[in-house]
Formats: structure tokens, C-alpha cells, sequence
């Protein structure tokens, strides 16, 4: 498969925060409860503070285009409280509704493989609801959650991506 990629990059929002306030935004807007202005608000800022000083985020890299996140994914050193014994783990892979179909949740996924290798980490962690997803990016199933999800793991040395 061939992506023609023009001005994208990726970055480390962690590092380069001028997408972070929206980076939280998005979070909540996708995997939390609706909030008014005043709580998104105090949301980000709480989200911000924990990103930067806690110690869960790994790393958070951003597809930028034409300097517009377009979409991100994270690697966390835990996800959730099932399998505290696993680490890291692959979280929060997101590309805006107007961006999804032209294969950048693959150039997302090949990023954090990459960086995970990088940080020296042989494998990385998933859990998802998603039934034949992340197997196309090579996931391999392990088990069934109590959670519901299924936990999967992603190879970072010997998988292509």
C-alpha cells in the first residue's frame, strides 16, 4: 500500500505543546462524558498538569498537517486496572472524523512502534472493544478481559508495519 504524505509530520506533543490544550480536548470528547465549557476547561488544565508532571504518559505523538493535528496516539506505561503487570501500553489512537480513510491511523500506528522500539520496549500492550481492528497492524490477540475488552500485544522488533 502507498501513502503519499505532504507536509505531515509527526511530533512529541508532550514536547512540542501547542497542540496539548486540543489533544485533551479531543480525548474528552471521545472517550469521556460531555462537559460544559467550564469543566472541559478545568479538564484540560487538570489533564495538562498530569501529563507533564505524572508518570502514566510515555510519550503522545501528534500527525500534523499544514500545523493541524489531524490525529495521535499515545504510549502509556499503564492502561486501566487489569494486567498491571504489562507495560507499555498502546493508547488512545485517534484521527478526526474528516481525515479517517486515508490510512493515517497506519503512519499513527508505525510511529508509536517506532518510538516504542526507540525507548527499547520489544513489545507494546493494547486493549480494545474493537473486534478485527489492530490486527491489521499486526496485533496479536492474548486474552479476554474482565473489562470486556480484549488485550492484545504489537511486536516492535520483528513486525513489519
Amino acid at each position: 500500500m502507498l501513502y503519499l504524505v505532504i507536509d505531515m509530520t509527526i511530533v512529541d506533543i508532550r514536547k512540542d505543546n501547542k497542540y496539548l490544550d486540543e489533544y485533551c480536548k479531543l480525548c474528552s470528547l471521545e472517550w469521556g462524558m460531555p462537559k460544559s465549557e467550564d469543566e472541559m476547561y478545568k479538564y484540560i488544565q487538570d489533564k495538562k498538569e498530569k501529563i507533564l508532571t505524572g508518570n502514566k504518559v510515555i510519550s503522545i505523538l501528534g500527525l500534523i498537517d499544514n500545523s493541524s493535528l489531524i490525529g495521535f496516539i499515545s504510549l502509556f506505561k499503564y492502561d486501566g486496572d487489569e494486567r498491571n503487570d504489562l507495560t507499555p501500553w498502546y493508547a488512545t489512537m485517534y484521527v478526526k472524523s474528516e481525515y479517517r480513510g486515508n490510512g493515517y491511523s497506519r503512519l499513527l500506528n508505525a510511529a508509536i512502534i517506532d518510538e516504542a522500539k526507540r525507548l527499547g520496549y520489544n513489545k507494546i500492550y493494547l486493549k480494545t472493544n474493537l473486534n478485527n481492528y489492530y490486527e491489521k497492524f499486526g496485533a496479536e490477540y492474548i486474552e479476554d478481559l474482565k473489562c470486556g475488552e480484549k488485550l492484545y500485544s504489537l511486536d516492535c522488533i520483528t513486525k513489519n508495519h
